[in-house]
């Protein structure tokens, strides 16, 4: 069958699934709907989790970012893998202990204030769209690609499939679609990667493949030795130097790692487990699963680049195999003949180069590159969408129980009823995912680099008041939402002025200390923290309730 076929049987028999057990497990409660009734257990939370965590910036676009940037683009993993082992020593077992519904219910009680509450509020609404974007436009690159279909169409289908099992089913449902989510995605990730493995260097294992030689028919030699000769053949900066600035890098990894503790759609899905011993043994499951993906991606980035550069590389362009004409009618790679021979010139000099390659596409084409079987070129498109939409369904979540609960039970009507409260939410699930398919159409970046935009700017808004919240019980109210609107508004700034009004700065010249707009929000967050340690010392301490509160959540139990 063609790919197409193919690719139709497997997304429509996943999405048959998802909307299965989102019926099966459906909400009947606002507990249900917020943190899946506190029942789900550690392996399931753990396999959700996962899911969540793994969004299309991960599936889609980290090893595609990796392949274009080299050692630098490594930064990803250290960053993102040390932020969840931070998340689950420092904050997720604190705020289960806590037992509320949000983060925002967390930082309106621990620091006595419907201010604070607000302010919260309309970070994790900021972030979670920021975040939600990147997966629109990753869906949107599947359905392009595989259905054939332009990005905007795509865009459209996932927001119908994701809007009705998260009105639906509510945390309760999309925790159990995310666990099968979960299988699709690492699945689909590692079936390609072993088999290119397994064609390139002989090794089943591609972890060990990505420290071997290659076989004969691929040139011989260690992988990463010949991806460094291949990229400086074309002007290309080795593959395994770095170009970026070592503060650089350190203030990206710092970003990913505080923006990774402080993403709202992650943190609650520690408030869905029955207890503090589940919420850490939930965090480990989930941190396994997650390695699975992470130390594999490398792998697939350098395999898949060095079958790039000798596919394109000075070839004919009418000799291009069929995968390159149909990723081309997508527009997601573009030839220019710019000296009319009519071969292709893939270089480093953007004068001389001759092709345009988006790098989100890596992953999804890195199978009909290595020339696998059609299946296995549809279950990644599969795997693809499943990574998407199951962070994209925790972070509508996210902001239509911040809405519901956070703004209309704690704030503007504190009588609502039960059932209005659930259809309040509901609702602002389908105006959530309405601006979501917005952004999704018209993304401020790549996957990924929008994805980093939104760990900076949780990193500069809510790691600072929660880590504060629970390990020092002087911080008062002032200091947090002055600390909070501080980190928020300035990250937020930096990275709109040299993204979108001056983005011809985009380069290390033009940033401030030669900080990206990636890395920034590790500035943000020093100047949260320092702004909430000034404030804090000159106003009052906290309510010895308060005090005793924060004294009672680090105590196990």
């Amino acid at each position: 069958m063609s790919v197409q076929t193919l690719t139709y049987l497997f997304v429509g028999i996943t999405f048959l699934l998802y909307i299965t057990i989102a019926i099966k497990s459906r909400a009947s409660s606002t507990s249900d709907f917020y943190i899946a009734g506190a029942h789900v257990p550690p392996l399931a939370n753990g396999l959700a989790t996962a899911a969540d965590w793994m969004s299309a910036a991960s599936f889609i676009s980290m090893a595609g970012i990796i392949s274009f940037m080299g050692r630098d683009g490594s930064v990803y993993l250290m960053g993102w893998t040390g932020g969840y082992v931070l998340l689950a020593m420092l904050i997720a077992p604190y705020l289960r202990d806590f037992g509320k519904f949000t983060v925002p219910d967390f930082i309106g009680e621990r620091y006595y204030s419907q201010t604070a509450r607000m302010v919260a509020l309309l970070c994790a609404i900021f972030v979670s769209f920021t975040y939600v974007a990147g997966q629109m436009r990753g869906v949107g690159v599947v359905f392009s690609r595989f259905l054939e279909v332009d990005i905007s169409t795509g865009v459209l289908i996932g927001m119908t499939i994701v809007f009705f099992y998260a009105v639906l089913g509510g945390m309760k449902g999309i925790t159990y679609t995310q666990v099968a989510q979960y299988c699709v995605l690492i699945f689909a990730f590692m079936v390609p990667a072993i088999f290119i493995s397994l064609l390139m260097t002989g090794n089943v294992i591609p972890q060990i493949g990505f420290g071997a030689e290659l076989t004969p028919e691929y040139g011989g030699g260690y992988l990463l030795d010949r991806l460094d000769g291949l990229n400086q053949e074309l002007g290309f900066t080795a593959y395994t130097e770095s170009v970026r600035s070592k503060l650089d890098v350190f203030f990206i990894t710092v970003a990913l790692m505080f923006g990774t503790a402080g993403l709202p759609h992650v943190i609650i899905r520690f408030f869905t487990v029955p207890s503090v011993r589940a919420a850490r043994k939930s965090a480990l499951y989930a941190l396994v699963f997650i390695a699975i993906l992470y130390t594999t991606a490398p792998t697939i980035a350098a395999f898949a680049r060095t079958n790039l550069i000798n596919t394109v590389s000075n070839v004919e362009y009418s000799e291009m195999p069929a995968w390159f004409k149909t990723w081309e009618a997508t527009g997601l790679i573009s030839f220019e003949d710019k000296n009319n021979d009519g071969r292709i010139q893939y270089l480093a000099d953007p004068d001389d180069n001759e092709l345009t390659i988006d790098r989100d596409i890596i992953v999804l084409a890195n199978p009909e590159i290595a020339q696998l079987p059609n299946w296995v070129v549809a279950l990644v498109a599969a795997g693809g969408l499943a990574a998407a939409l199951s962070t994209a369904a925790g972070l509508l979540l996210v902001i239509s129980s911040s809405i519901a609960h956070d703004l209309l039970k704690s704030n503007l009507m504190p009588n609502i009823s039960e059932k209005k409260e659930l259809l309040a939410a509901r609702i602002a699930i389908f105006f959530a995912v309405c601006i979501a398919g917005y952004f999704g159409i018209n993304p401020p970046g790549f996957v990924a680099e929008v994805v980093a935009f939104a760990f900076g700017l949780a990193s500069s808004s809510f790691f600072p008041a929660i880590v504060l919240g629970i390990f020092y019980k002087r911080m008062n109210k002032e200091g947090a939402i002055s600390g909070m609107l501080v980190g928020i508004i300035f990250t937020a700034s930096y990275i709109v002025y040299y993204t979108f009004i001056n983005p011809a700065a985009d380069n290390p010249e033009g940033w401030w200390f030669g900080i990206s707009p990636e890395g920034i929000g590790t500035l943000g967050t020093l100047f949260n923290f320092l702004t909430a340690f000034v404030v804090c010392h000159f106003t009052a301490e906290p309510p010895q309730e308060v005090q005793a509160m924060v004294e009672d959540i680090r105590v196990p139990g």
